[in-house]
């Protein structure tokens, strides 16, 4: 159970690194959508799972290998937007969130 600062500060890395993604990463994942679905913190802020989304889902894996290679220089940029709100800067781990290829694949199974 998350409590109400880590949910806070997971909202707003969430909001940062979807505009990250969009404004500074534009060229790079060209021809593909990512959205930020979720973030997790936790519990001493020092780390956040970042879950993404990717479609179309035949690129994902490479564009989760891109983000997550550049891991660094997000954190860096996202330092740049949070410095005045946390004191230090979380690790990022960046996740494939597959909710929706699994959705897909239910209903596909479920109108057989």
């Amino acid at each position: 159970m998350e409590n109400t600062r880590q949910q806070k500060i997971a909202k707003q890395i969430q909001k940062d690194i979807a505009e990250i993604l969009l404004k500074e990463y534009r060229e790079a994942l060209l021809g593909v959508l990512v959205t930020v679905t979720t973030v997790r913190m936790s519990v001493d802020l020092s780390y956040a799972k970042v879950y993404i989304s990717i479609f179309p889902y035949e690129k994902s894996k490479a564009v989760l290998e891109k983000i997550s290679g550049e891991s660094r220089t997000i954190r860096g940029l996202l330092g740049k937007r949070m410095r005045n709100q946390v004191k230090s800067i979380p690790e990022l781990q960046f996740f494939l969130d597959d909710s929706l290829e699994y959705i897909e694949n239910i209903e596909g199974l479920l109108n057989k």
